[in-house]
């Protein structure tokens, strides 16, 4: 090789970056036990879908643990760890009756609560009365079957939100898989630039053109979790989004195709999701699109194309098209699974947008400490009407174009507005969005 040639490629680096570090297992392993897991374990997690669950038990798996759900038919519902406690035989195979599910092996009979009701196998055991399998609590909402997986001593009530009570909007569930962990796709939806590029730049806008505009982008803790806002500059108005994290696992999105071409002031969002870990390296993504005239004035949603292994957002889904059309339009799905199996964060070079991240990385963090020394976690709370304030909207303003710093301009606005969205939530449901307009106004722009 000559002078030249060696010169030629020394630019570059071949293989200089560590291979052997490990992920963040604080954050990322949810088996019983770890620290993760056993922070996750103190809210309701989605188990199934309604529509999923008919005669016959079904197997799932959920934080680690193989579980068997059914229901009796007397219509309630039963969680249980599924191997029998006799001798491990599944209850996937089992025999629902009135109250509870009987193991095809030997017949043994099992409550909603795990209490060996029968041993017919041998009917003078005295197990039956000293022994139970582990089962967790349900709770049955619009269509999704949900379960607590924490200390039975310590079940919150199940949460309702605000936007899950919003007039003349229809609620439809959906449940698809991603083969990664959880982390990775929650902290997504602390990413608001990626809307930029993945979703408009990249490969056309998936969604909206007013998306590839780069917004001011700022980062607020709520009671409950944690909004980015986003502002951007669109035409002759301003667009302020606010997208939350409601800790630890649930999102609300904005409107889907919300264009940023009409004034409007505190427009919810377009749905609610858990990011369930199946396992450490498998999420189970479960909630409700929402339809209204108001959050997709143009129709076009597609309720047909949700429910099991189905939404109508785009790139969610590993099927939805040939592998080459993800790589020519690559969506979520792509950007998020192909990370790894699990984001390896010390490998990772982190940016001032990523601020978001980083603020949700800690909150977790702050949640698995208070979990392990028995304190109060930051998670939905209901308010003194019943139901639990969010903070996810969408607020577009006629603002003419600043002929001097519009920039700073707009970072005002959204500063503004988000302190507005905080503030708004002491109003309670019925009044809130009246006074989020009336303050808004007020700002005289």
């Amino acid at each position: 090789m000559t002078r030249n040639e060696m010169t030629r490629w020394e630019t570059f680096a071949g293989r200089q970056r560590r291979q052997d570090v490990l992920e963040n297992a604080e954050l990322t392993h949810v088996g019983p036990g770890t620290p993760c897991g056993e922070y996750l374990r103190r809210v309701w997690q989605p188990v199934a879908l309604s529509s999923e669950l008919g005669d016959l038990p079904l197997k799932r798996r959920l934080l680690g643990e193989d579980l068997v759900l059914f229901r009796t038919k007397n219509g309630a519902l039963g969680l249980l760890d599924h191997r029998c406690c006799h001798r491990g035989t599944s209850l996937e195979f089992g025999v629902v009756t009135d109250v509870g599910i009987s193991c095809c092996y030997h017949g043994w009979h099992y409550g909603i609560d795990g209490t060996i009701l029968e041993t017919p196998n041998d009917p003078t055991s005295c197990l039956k009365g000293t022994l139970r399998s582990t089962a967790y609590p349900t709770h049955e909402f619009k269509g999704i079957i949900f379960a607590y997986m924490g200390s039975p001593a310590d079940v919150p009530e199940f949460p309702i939100l605000d936007v899950w009570q919003e007039p003349d909007t229809e609620m439809i569930p959906y449940s698809y898989h991603y083969p990664c962990n959880w982390l990775q796709i929650q902290e997504n939806s602390q990413d608001p630039i990626h809307a930029v590029f993945l979703h408009t730049r990249s490969s056309g806008a998936q969604f909206s053109e007013s998306q590839g505009a780069v917004p001011e982008l700022d980062f607020v803790e709520t009671p409950i979790g944690l909004i980015y806002v986003s502002t951007r500059r669109w035409k002759s108005n301003v667009h302020v989004r606010t997208v939350e994290v409601i800790m630890p696992n649930l999102t609300q999105g904005g409107a889907i195709w919300e264009s940023a071409e009409d004034g409007k002031y505190f427009q919810r969002g377009s749905g609610t999701s858990w990011k369930v870990a199946i396992d450490d390296k498998n999420t189970q993504v479960i909630g409700w699109r929402f339809f209204n005239d108001r959050v997709d004035p143009d129709g076009r949603g597609d309720k047909n194309r949700i429910g099991k292994d189905m939404v109508d957002s785009f790139g969610q889904l590993a099927d939805d098209r040939p592998y080459e059309e993800h790589q020519r339009v690559p969506g979520d799905y792509d950007a998020m699974t192909s990370q790894r199996p699990i984001a390896v964060h010390a490998l990772e070079n982190l940016q001032s947008s990523d601020r978001g991240v980083v603020r949700f990385r800690r909150m977790v963090r702050q949640g698995i400490k208070a979990a392990k020394t028995g304190k109060q976690i930051v998670a939905p709370r209901a308010s003194a009407d019943g139901v639990v304030p969010t903070y996810t909207q969408d607020t577009v303003l006629p603002v003419a174009l600043a002929l001097k710093n519009d920039q700073l301009l707009v970072r005002e606005i959204g500063r503004q507005i988000a302190e507005i969205n905080l503030k708004s939530a002491q109003f309670g449901s019925s009044r809130r969005a009246q006074e989020f307009a009336r303050m808004v106004r007020e700002l005289g722009y």
